[in-house]
């Protein structure tokens, strides 16, 4: 689940404007911002290179420069999960999130938990984020599996009826059937069946139409 969901589909941090979030609300001189700029490119490419050791130096240099970074925050917080260092990733998105709490350094906080098996915290993190942004099919899947955890089951079900209705694709209706199916609901299960049978006859159709013959030379 981690690997699916954190890193990554989170991994498209967005970057704020380099200005300090002191009390004073002062820009950044433009030598640090040039700085602090090079520094996120070394990070970002150090991530898509797979040199975490680069990319952790440049990024604990931001966090230097700018203590309250919540982006670096979230993004180390990222790196050390892919290291499987996960007390050292559950403290930077706990402080990301103190910083600047958003949907994402919530949902990847909550995954952690997820994966060390703290269910409980998992969820509070979860409904955290999804009281800032609960548009995403993803955020309620993760939801959903942490109920299952936790054995409260009528709420897995609430979670992965909404991430059909937000995503009604494959893998949000089969998370759906599966969950009915333990929970007893096999009318309901083989409804959705159908529902995804015709779901893949009408896109098999629409590739079969989207093919072009090709044209014919006259040599």
């Amino acid at each position: 689940m981690l690997e699916l969901a954190l890193i990554f589909g989170f991994g498209a941090l967005t970057i704020r404007s380099l200005k300090t979030q002191s009390e004073d609300n002062v820009i950044i001189p433009r030598k640090i911002s040039d700085r602090l700029g090079k520094l996120w490119d070394i990070a970002h490419q150090g991530m898509r290179e797979n040199r975490l050791n680069r990319a952790e130096k440049a990024l604990l240099t931001i966090l230097k420069i700018d203590k309250k970074n919540a982006a670096a925050y979230n993004r180390l917080g990222i790196l050390y999960a892919k290291q499987k260092e996960y007390k050292d990733s559950i403290d930077c998105f706990e402080i990301a999130s103190s910083i600047e709490p958003t949907a994402s350094s919530l949902h990847n906080l909550g995954l952690i938990y997820y994966e060390t098996e703290n269910y409980e915290r998992a969820a509070v993190a979860f409904e955290h984020a999804l009281k800032l942004e609960d548009n995403l099919a993803a955020r309620h899947i993760a939801y959903a599996k942490v109920q299952e955890k936790l054995d409260n089951k009528k709420l897995m079900l609430r979670e992965l009826e909404k991430a059909a209705e937000i995503e009604p694709s494959r893998e949000s209706y089969s998370l759906l059937i599966k969950g009915y199916q333990d929970a007893g609901m096999q009318a309901e299960a083989d409804q959705l069946e159908d529902k995804l049978k015709r779901m893949r006859k009408t896109k098999s159709k629409t590739s079969q139409k989207s093919v072009k013959r090709p044209r014919k030379v006259v040599i």
